[in-house]
């Protein structure tokens, strides 16, 4: 079986293949086809031929007079329009909003159940969790418009958390508070203009739902504004308030040392992996380890070793140092070693696939959210009155696990890659006082009013099997480093970042840079004590995108210009779940250029492809554009910051 298995996984990984050896080892996604006969590349390689219809975004399943499927769209021939007259631009429309609400609902129940949180500690109605930064309530609390003075912390944070629950339901048709406390003045503007400022989560929600469904609104650029709204809903019910309010009760992440790779597994410890994005469970397992290491040492392991996986492995990356172990798409991998005795999930990306995996190991899946069960799992029931309890039982079951390991059946990789991360917009802005305490964000302004920084691009989202194959995510990175070009990288996406060696600064004269951006990160380094920054600054996990969004605020105002002007872009380069077509649709309400590859599904709809690609300049100043190539589409960010710059009268 083994030779048969490289036949089929060699031919799925592409011209760069070989680079994959690294990223885990092609060893092991043998190892996974011997062990299980499936493996991501392995799936995907059954969904070929692609369904054309689903990528261009003209098939319409929202009533069962369908489904209807515009062929006209591709081949200028057969149905133009559905069985109720829907033509293609309003189907392309209509599944595009769908697809960002399914994202906002994700990351606004996130916020949701962080502030539900933050109000029974600040009520005394659960133990376990307490305010562990203090100048962080007081910041977001100021941004609120909350009055501090004479207050305790818990009187504080009761309020915060009741205006945040009630940014969900208020019917009042006010603006929603958080979108006043945090959206940039320029990109309010342009909101305020178009009228769609949100008042509330939920029924906005639900009229997006609503306006989609069979004999509603027709109207293509309606649908596009109501999408816009859902982004700027994204980015203040869900992101926002997900990062201030995890940063209230588990601290603001400062600058932290940790490795990354599939080789942070250790044959001689209780290996146990956190996956998911929820940092109510994730805070808790990490304590619980602790304090259970030396049972792990009564088993005859040298103790607990705790690795994070996706974005829960950057949240207590950000917060506790614990080591990178695989991305979203490496999950089933790291079972497949043999040597991880347990992994825990939330929520959030989450492969059903990975029930059916663990099956064929000692490994323990563990699921902890009510509403995310997977078939062969334990379910160990997660709520903030119960945390204590649950983590504790979490971390036995590793124990238990431990004890079954089968050494003959480990493939361990010895490959640990050193990283750096912690990059909030607090660490940063410390960082920056070194160099002018009074005016922080001169040293970095003046870097990009110079052309040492050419411009920023953020980069978000997941690993896509289709682009994995082309190590798409590593070589537009390296792209934009050979022009200047400052890399802020999020979720699984900082995962790849890591495991390439762009967070390890020790490896800064390794890759192909401009002298510009390779001077300012190791001038910067040094002052912060290091040989230099890492070659991309990691900010988080995918709701911390918040704080890309906040540091664009910050700039943006400092500067007293649009956000729409600035040097800035941001990247989706593998994109994959609705989550990341809501914070793509988040940025173009801010006024930021979208890059996505693949396309979102929108090629069918020519009026909607050219309302995103240039109308929405003239709405926003932002647009949207693709390309399959990661070295073009690295040139064609540069191109658009090169627009910019000369616009705002800077050196090009």
């Amino acid at each position: 079986m083994q030779k048969e298995s490289e036949q089929k996984i060699d031919l799925k990984l592409g011209k760069f293949g070989s680079s994959m050896a690294t990223k885990p080892s092609i060893d092991l996604i043998h190892k996974i086809m011997d062990d299980t006969g499936t493996s991501s590349f392995e799936r995907l390689s059954k969904q070929d031929p692609s369904c054309w219809f689903g990528e261009w975004g003209v098939c319409c399943r929202i009533c069962y007079m369908g489904p209807c499927r515009i062929t006209s769209a591709r081949f200028n021939r057969g149905a133009s329009r559905g069985v109720c007259g829907a033509t293609a631009d309003t189907i392309v429309a209509r599944n595009l909003l769908r697809e960002t609400v399914g994202g906002t609902a994700s990351h606004a129940e996130h916020a949701f159940e962080i502030a539900e949180t933050l109000k029974l500690v600040a009520t005394d109605k659960i133990k376990g969790y307490e305010i562990k930064d203090k100048t962080k309530l007081l910041s977001v609390a100021t941004n609120l418009g909350i009055e501090v003075e004479g207050k305790t912390d818990k009187q504080i944070a009761n309020e915060i958390a009741d205006v945040t629950i009630a940014d969900f339901s208020k019917a009042d048709h006010e603006p929603m508070v958080w979108v006043k406390g945090y959206a940039p003045s320029s990109s309010y503007l342009h909101w305020k203009n178009l009228n769609i400022i949100p008042s509330n989560s939920w029924s906005f929600i639900m009229n997006a739902l609503h306006r989609t469904s069979m004999g509603n609104d027709a109207e293509v650029s309606n649908i596009l504004l109501a999408d816009l709204r859902m982004g700027i809903l994204d980015g203040y019910s869900g992101l926002t308030p997900s990062t201030e309010l995890s940063d209230i009760l588990f601290g603001t992440p400062e600058v932290v040392n940790s490795t990354a790779n599939i080789g942070v597994l250790k044959e001689d410890y209780v290996n146990l992996a956190i996956h998911g994005h929820n940092p109510l469970v994730a805070e808790k397992v990490v304590e619980w380890a602790e304090r259970l290491d030396d049972e792990a040492k009564k088993l005859g392991a040298k103790g607990i070793n705790l690795v994070g996986v996706c974005c829960s492995g950057n949240e207590v990356l950000m917060r506790h140092g614990v080591p990178m172990a695989a991305n979203e798409m490496q999950a089933e991998l790291a079972i497949a070693t043999g040597a991880l005795d347990a992994m825990v999930v939330d929520f959030q990306c989450i492969w059903p696939v990975l029930g059916e995996v663990a099956s064929c190991y000692h490994t323990k899946l563990i699921t902890t959210i009510p509403y995310v069960k997977i078939p062969g799992a334990l379910h160990i029931e997660y709520s903030p009155e119960r945390a204590d309890e649950v983590a504790e039982q979490i971390v036995r079951e590793a124990l238990k696990a431990y004890v079954k390991r089968d050494p003959s059946r480990v493939l361990l990789s010895k490959q640990v890659e050193p990283v750096v991360g912690g990059f909030s917009v607090e660490a940063i802005t410390k960082l920056l006082a070194k160099v002018n305490s009074e005016d922080p964000l001169k040293p970095l302004i003046d870097k990009i009013v110079k052309g040492d920084i050419y411009g920023v691009v953020g980069i978000v989202g997941c690993p896509n099997p289709k682009l994995r194959r082309e190590l798409y995510t590593e070589r537009l990175i390296r792209e934009l480093f050979k022009n200047n070009i400052l890399v802020l990288v999020t979720g699984c996406i900082a995962h790849i970042s890591a495991q390439e060696g762009f967070m390890n600064p020790a490896r800064i004269d390794e890759f192909e840079m401009g002298d510009g951006l390779r001077e300012t990160l190791k001038e910067l380094g040094g002052v912060a004590g290091m040989s230099s920054l890492p070659p991309t600054l990691h900010m988080g996990s995918c709701v911390d995108n918040s704080r890309i969004g906040v540091l664009v605020k910050n700039i943006s105002e400092k500067l007293n210009v649009d956000v729409s002007a600035l040097p800035v872009v941001a990247s989706a380069p593998e994109l994959i779940a609705e989550k990341a077509v809501a914070i793509g649709t988040w940025a173009l309400s801010l006024g930021l250029p979208l890059h996505t590859a693949p396309e979102l599904h929108i090629e069918g709809g020519k009026q909607v492809k050219e309302i995103l690609s240039e109308s929405l300049k003239g709405l926003t100043g932002a647009e949207t554009f693709s390309e399959m190539d990661p070295e073009k589409a690295a040139k064609e960010m540069v191109e658009i910051i090169k627009e910019k710059r000369k616009a705002l009268g800077l050196p090009i």
